[in-house]
């Protein structure tokens, strides 16, 4: 049976079964709805609720739930390496080597033990951080608004959207006011959908289609509105594709490298065992002695333990971050920090505090007005959807609402949310003598634009062009001094005898009131980690909607050069290679749209470089995910969150310049296993053939190549530990095979060159011609001392053991693997594995042979990085 198929055929019915009930859903009215999801306006009782989820299970689909031991444990033995050694030892056993096969199991199981335990490890603490990253939906339960985690939603559960909100679940919109919705993660589509509480007509059959559903998977763009859970969890329209879209995302360029690497090693494989095999039986006329053979140097060449390596060095960066208060959402994403070249950065909330407070409120002519507080006020307090900061800074003036008798003064007609085309959000309100005021609040340029009229003094007046000009001086005075200005307008309504709906077009022909000016100072920590990361080769660019004379302020109190600041307007007609060229070359960007913001990051993404982006608002969605690495903060919205690949869990901005670090100590631990590695296997190619063409007999036997493969790879297990050369920190480090096949090629040889020379010895100087078992042991001893101390010459780019030392685990686990070589050559288990005593002579020409192997490596080693650089 094809379960591919099977499978892929199940996601198809689920999704067709989904859409039926959605397209029946969505052609009633919104109280048949409500009736037949057996719900109310008032919502659920928290008795029905919890009925409900026992029903119909967590609101959670496939991909969000944690992974299972024992599907773990399955995925860890998949890898193409450790199948590789698998077959060999079945093979082994089948041939009946018993020996063979249960040294090739030992490092199959240590391998994918190691890797197993450690990723447990990493996705435990994990998992403790993300308990402390709060996503919920606002849901009305028991007649009350309450903030309710997203998996614990129910059918005919009454949830309440605002901008910046994800889509919680399939719903059927009930009520609505200017609902914009991204659909991109459902459609492709990045331009958002409208969507409206009236039944759609009979002729849509596209469910995505639909004015009055909200799918799991899209968000809150802008507006407000009110909706009933329809179907939660796997049952969503989302989570009946699941099946067909797991495992689709895209691949990294540390995955592509790794890729790269096991399948250079496998055609080694490929190409030297036959080799080996060939020649053994065509010279000594014993094809099962060379198959053994053959199959032992197969498993001697298999990079076995690359797996666990590149998973333990990950996840001890993971446990590293996480111990830091940092979420690493994506494990690949901690090598990805390190190669970042470029970070991009919003500027509210990251490089400053995120804590506005309310410092002036001024009239037309720079004087303090009460009375623009009070609009400000107003429309603050009556505007339903997401209350940024600065709303909250002029709700921290409380007792307005007693002052300005809010509650009974005043009764909100309507209001007009904000967007990010528009800038600038409404609330129409009814007066004591009833009548509809439009209270705007926004960009100063678009509310000044719009305003017809200004208030001084209690008088309105038509609008002059110099005293327009003499206002733009005072925001343009107050956003030098580091105040992020928003500009108060009103406009009287005209009366109705019916309740008026009101739109977009009733924000013209405002009198202009005054100005907010507010103050948002940087972070403490912004000045010192922007320093950090610039000693570490990070670019930083902010990118920001904010105008360009705050922003020149903030960069100027964290340090950053002003010199150059790109305007979205720009951008709005540059080319591609245009805004290539630009990106690359200017630091700071303003007044951009979101858009503006991820076409950035491509365009410096299209000139080679590595881009992370730090940001914590809607408009920082799109970006976070077109980014490298997407890196977001706990109080940012929940689109923002769930588009990045790292959470920082506290305010502190340092913690970045740990991450790059950690990442690039991860990346330089598993490039030193994959120099060593590949150089070694490389060399035994030139080896294994010679000493197979020239020989009577087998240059190693096969039990000795795997006992001396299994005794190799214990010593690499303490790799990860290892530090790292604090000035191979300093800069960003990339995956490019093309550098390491050519340190292969100049380093690999060199162990053939020391091979040839233990061979030369065993023959002229011990005469092991007649006795194999003395050669057999001579090479199986100076094989696994050379592969044991190369790591050490490889790990550094200075001189080993004097300028950089390996951390004291790698050491010891160096000492105990050569011990352990020498002393199995003496031991009760000399006989069964095929050794012999070794003359005192011998062990004095290894010495002089592995202080000639260590001088000559670092010879090599010098001279390439000279030439070739990393």
């Amino acid at each position: 049976m094809n379960t591919r198929k099977e499978a892929g055929k199940s996601a198809g019915g689920n999704a067709a079964k989904v859409s039926d009930q959605l397209l029946e859903r969505s052609r009633t009215d919104a109280d048949t709805a409500l009736r037949e999801l057996e719900s109310r306006s008032s919502g659920l009782t928290a008795a029905e609720a919890e009925a409900r989820l026992k029903r119909h299970g967590l609101n959670e689909i496939a991909r969000e739930k944690r992974q299972s031991p024992l599907a773990r444990l399955g995925n860890n033995v998949k890898n193409p390496l450790v199948l590789l050694l698998i077959a060999l030892g079945v093979l082994s056993y089948l041939t009946g080597d018993l020996r063979a096969t249960t040294v090739i199991f030992v490092m199959v199981v240590l391998g994918v033990v190691l890797r197993f335990f450690q990723e447990m490890r990493a996705d435990n603490a994990a998992e403790k951080l993300k308990a402390m990253v709060n996503t919920t939906a606002t849901v009305v339960r028991d007649g009350q608004d309450a903030e309710v985690p997203l998996k614990m939603l129910v059918p005919g559960d009454i949830v309440r959207l605002n901008a910046g909100d994800m889509v919680p679940a399939d719903l059927r919109i009930l009520s609505a006011k200017d609902l914009f919705l991204n659909q991109a993660a459902l459609t492709g589509e990045s331009l958002p959908v409208e969507k409206s509480a009236a039944p759609a007509s009979a002729d849509i059959q596209n469910p995505l289609d639909l004015p009055d559903i909200g799918f799991l998977g899209s968000s809150v763009e802008s507006g407000v509105a009110t909706g009933v859970v329809v179907r939660t969890g796997a049952r969503t329209y989302f989570g009946s594709l699941a099946a067909s879209i797991v495992g689709r995302r895209q691949l990294t360029s540390f995955d592509k490298g790794i890729n790269k690497f096991t399948w250079l090693m496998i055609r080694f494989i490929a190409v030297m065992v036959p080799a080996v095999f060939l020649i053994n039986g065509l010279s000594k006329h014993n094809w099962l002695e060379a198959f053994l053979f053959a199959m032992a140097v197969a498993v001697g060449l298999t990079p076995e333990m690359l797996p666990m390596i590149v998973t333990v060095n990950l996840s001890k960066g993971a446990l590293m971050m996480a111990r830091k208060k940092v979420i690493v959402k994506r494990l690949n994403a901690i090598q990805n920090f390190g190669a970042t070249d470029v970070l991009c950065t919003d500027k509210t909330g990251t490089l400053t505090q995120g804590k506005i407070v309310l410092e002036k409120h001024l009239d037309v002519s720079g004087n303090e007005s009460p009375r623009v507080l009070h609009y400000g006020y107003l429309n603050s307090y009556f505007q339903t959807g997401l209350k940024n900061l600065m709303d909250e800074a002029i709700l921290d003036h409380g007792h307005l609402e007693e002052d300005l008798q809010v509650k009974t003064g005043y009764r909100k007609i309507d209001e007009i949310p904000f967007d990010f085309v528009r800038r600038r959000m409404s609330v129409i309100v009814e007066d004591q003598q009833n009548q509809h005021i439009l209270i705007c609040k926004g960009a100063v340029e678009e509310i000044m634009r719009l305003s017809v009229r200004v208030e001084v003094g209690g008088e309105v007046l038509e609008v002059q062009p110099e005293h327009d000009a003499h206002r733009k001086r005072l925001v343009q005075d107050l956003n030098a001094q580091g105040f992020r200005v928003v500009a108060v307008a009103y406009k009287v309504m005209p009366g109705a005898d019916h309740e008026p709906h009101y739109g977009i077009r009733d924000e013209a022909d405002m009198t202009l009131l005054g100005f907010l000016a507010f103050l948002d100072p940087p972070k403490e920590t912004a000045a010192e980690a922007l320093k950090r990361l610039h000693a570490l080769h990070v670019d930083v660019k902010i990118l920001t909607g904010d105008n360009e004379i705050v922003t020149a302020y903030i960069c100027r109190e964290v340090g950053m050069p002003v010199d150059k600041i790109l305007l979205g307007s720009k951008i709005e007609a540059m080319s591609e290679a245009e805004l290539a060229e630009a990106a690359n070359a200017t630091g700071i960007f303003a007044k951009l749209a979101p858009a503006q913001k991820e076409h950035i990051i491509r365009a410096l993404q299209s000139r080679g470089r590595v881009v992370g982006f730090l940001g914590d608002g809607i408009n920082d969605a799109p970006a976070l995910k077109a980014a490298d690495v997407g890196i977001s903060v706990d109080g940012a919205v929940d689109i923002a969150k769930e588009s990045s690949d790292i959470i920082l869990m506290e305010n502190s901005l340092l913690v970045l310049e740990q991450g790059v670090i950690e990442g690039r100590r991860v990346f330089g631990n598993i490039i030193k296993y994959i120099k060593m590695a590949a150089s070694s296997n490389f060399g035994n190619m030139f080896s294994v053939v010679g000493a197979s063409a020239f020989l009577p007999f087998l240059p190693m036997l096969p039990i000795q190549v795997l006992t001396n493969n299994l005794l190799y790879d214990f010593s690499q297990t303490a790799i990860p530990t290892d530090a790292v050369d604090a000035d191979w920190l300093t800069r960003p480090r990339k995956w490019t095979i093309g550098a390491i096949q050519r340190f292969i090629f100049f380093i690999g040889p060199i162990s053939s060159i020391f091979d040839y020379l233990t061979f030369a010895v065993m023959l002229s100087v011990f005469h092991a011609r007649s006795n194999p078992a003395l050669f057999h042991t001579g090479w199986f001893v100076e094989s696994l001392f050379t592969q044991t101390l190369i790591i050490h010459v490889i790990r550094t780019n200075k001189i080993p053991f004097i300028q950089s030392r390996a951390s004291w685990p790698l050491i010891a686990t160096s000492l105990i693997i050569v011990a352990a070589g020498a002393w199995l050559t003496v031991s009760p288990l000399a006989g069964a594995l095929g050794f012999v005593p070794l003359p005192p002579l011998y062990w004095l020409l290894l010495g002089l042979m592995l202080l000639g192997y260590v001088i000559l490596t670092q010879f090599v080693k010098t001279w390439f990085y000279r030439r070739f650089g990393e």
